[in-house]
């Protein structure tokens, strides 16, 4: 890359906002026409199949603007924001892994210390497909927005960690208008964008983001959490006496301390982990002298 390119990073990102507010937006609204929902009335919650319509719709408007932006004004194939294959199957099931466990223990531990009180377990098949289906675009909108465009761009122009937390800046500030947030749960936000962001700035792939962001959030309303504020099917039902900084109230497990920690905990072995790597061909070249 050429130093131009490099500086040119954060203009290509100013550049990318207004083309990507239309385009999804008008694609929403299409998804929304076709589901018959109505964005003036905001008392009607969507149903399953409205809010993956519109979610598919909003991939697509995103995936648009993202391709063009590529491939025209970065002039670069689109494999290249971080789609790369090869040797990433692991990161991949990493990120799912990695997405499980923190949800299992999280309801685990809550259910034990009596923040929440399990009731029931409903199965629904069909609402389980559509909740997959309806995380995986999540996952893919967002990913290939504000990790495969967003801080690819800007760590040409800036340190790749001031980077990161800019891209986790504007992360946290599209979800600043979800139901329910408080102080704690904007601030997992911006740490979960921290935290989706890490291993991109070491590997420029993004198949352990896209795992990580679809385990985090389909198991969250699995295990009966509503994710970032929004109510979805759960296949677990629990009841909570109240609100606290514990079990996240409203909001989900996202708006509980327990959530600060385990984002934190993840983080420091995730960069632990990409440290040591970089160290390995120092300790092999000491012995061999």
């Amino acid at each position: 890359m050429s130093e131009q390119f490099k500086i040119a990073g954060w203009v290509r990102i100013l550049s990318i906002i207004i083309p990507y507010l239309l385009v999804v937006g008008i694609f929403q609204l299409i998804g929304a026409a076709l589901v018959d929902f109505d964005y003036g009335n905001l008392n009607v919650s969507k149903t399953s199949e409205q809010k993956l319509i519109i979610q598919f719709f909003s991939f697509l408007g995103t995936s648009l603007v993202v391709f063009i932006f590529v491939k025209y004004i970065d002039k670069e194939k689109i494999i290249d924001i971080g789609f790369q294959t090869r040797n990433r199957i692991n990161e991949f099931w990493t990120g799912l892994l990695v997405g499980f466990v923190i949800m299992l223990l999280a309801f685990g531990l809550l259910e034990i210390i009596d923040e929440i009180q399990f009731q029931e377990i409903i199965f629904k098949p069909k609402e389980i497909i559509l909740s997959i289906l309806l995380f995986i675009l999540v996952s893919f909108t967002e990913e290939i927005l504000l990790r495969g465009y967003v801080l690819r761009n800007l760590m040409y122009s800036f340190n790749k960690y001031i980077a990161l937390i800019i891209s986790a800046i504007l992360f946290s500030l599209m979800h600043a208008w979800n139901p329910n947030i408080d102080t704690i749960g904007f601030s997992n936000i911006f740490l979960a964008g921290i935290l989706l962001g890490i291993t991109y700035i070491h590997t420029k792939n993004l198949w352990f983001p896209i795992a990580l962001h679809f385990s985090w959030n389909f198991f969250q309303t699995i295990f009966g959490f509503n994710v970032s504020g929004q109510n979805t099917y759960s296949a677990i039902k629990f009841s909570m006496d109240e609100n606290t900084l514990l079990n996240g109230g409203s909001f989900g497990f996202e708006g509980s301390i327990l959530s600060l920690i385990a984002i934190i905990i993840t983080i420091v072995a995730i960069t632990k982990h990409y440290r040591s790597k970089k160290l390995i061909p120092k300790r092999i070249y000491k012995t061999n002298v």
